[in-house]
């Protein structure tokens, strides 16, 4: 039984040389951000509203939500059915970049394009909120995937609410109520998290990539996958024979209750073990990267891989 039917794969690609995109690239976010200095690109000229800029559409969600009618935000990387580590920045990402008074982004090496075009532009009017700094994690964190932690969102909303509020101090309190609302509005999904855990303690997974380790984590899962084996597929690499075999004696030696892979990120290796699972009844699980859209905030996004896992366990 194969999980969540918005499953569609993508291969993983190698990272292209693009020097000509990149000298183009700083080029134009130079451009804006002059444009900027000279007041070509503020806020009076989006009807008064923040502009904001989430790296990752998880995040601009959360802007959204927090910044509510006050706030035009957009996303750079929020399409489902691509590979966000082949990601290349664009021209017209630059510009978004440029013309954000705020941005949202992952960090931990996960969208570093972010904060090459930020160093080709500074911009004292721009402030720029790094999850992982925001989490005080080291550049040495193995899982860059930080959104998938139960306890990482309320923070970053919490902090966006503080720097819109700095922006725009007379909505100060519309901000902080919206941020109190989206932190409130979780309690759903860590109800679901702590309900998983009581009923199936120690639940025994295995993973392609570690996309939902933080949320396994917190769901008391036991990832059976070596982890060296998660990072090599995170980073491209080919897994060593050894980890392979040690992945597939977790499906034909029925050590693991369910398999989740990542549906954004597939190849050949990735569809045999899929195959393999199925082969030995073990219940498959897509999960994503970046939010799947339409239809989800965060909040229900979470939510629905708590549900596709649970219902996955309990099916067999």
């Amino acid at each position: 039984m194969r999980g969540n039917a918005l499953s569609k794969a993508a291969g993983r690609g190698g990272r292209r040389p693009a020097v000509i995109l990149l000298l183009a690239v700083l080029a134009a976010v130079a451009g804006t951000a002059a444009a900027a200095c000279s007041g070509g690109a503020t806020a009076a000229s989006n009807g008064g509203k923040i502009v904001a800029v989430g790296a990752e559409n998880e995040y601009a969600d959360v802007i959204s939500q927090v910044g509510g009618k006050y706030v035009q935000t957009s996303a750079i990387m929020s399409n489902p059915n691509t590979d966000p580590h082949t990601f290349e920045a664009s021209i017209a990402v630059a510009r978004e970049v440029g013309n954000a008074q705020l941005v949202v982004q992952n960090g931990v090496g996960y969208d570093g394009f972010m904060n090459t075009i930020e160093s080709a532009a500074p911009n004292n009017g721009r402030t720029v909120i790094d999850v992982q700094q925001l989490l005080k994690l080291p550049d040495s964190t193995p899982n860059p995937h930080l959104w998938y932690d139960p306890a990482t969102m309320p923070r970053v909303a919490s902090a966006i609410a503080a720097d819109l509020s700095a922006i725009q101090p007379s909505n100060a309190a519309y901000f902080k109520a919206n941020a109190a609302t989206f932190t409130a509005s979780l309690k759903t999904l860590n109800t679901a998290i702590a309900s998983f855990k009581s009923a199936y303690p120690g639940l025994p997974v295995a993973t392609t990539e570690p996309v939902a380790d933080y949320l396994l984590t917190a769901l008391g899962a036991d990832n059976l996958t070596p982890w060296t084996f998660q990072a090599d597929i995170m980073n491209g690499v080919d897994p060593s024979p050894q980890n392979v075999a040690v992945q597939r004696a977790l499906f034909t030696g029925h050590k693991v209750k369910v398999f989740l892979y990542n549906q954004q990120v597939t190849d050949a290796l990735t569809e045999s073990f899929i195959n393999l699972a199925e082969q030995n009844h073990i219940p498959v699980v897509g999960v994503y990267e970046t939010m799947p859209t339409p239809g989800y905030d965060y909040q229900t996004w979470m939510q629905s891989v708590v549900q596709d896992l649970r219902k996955a366990v309990e099916d067999q």
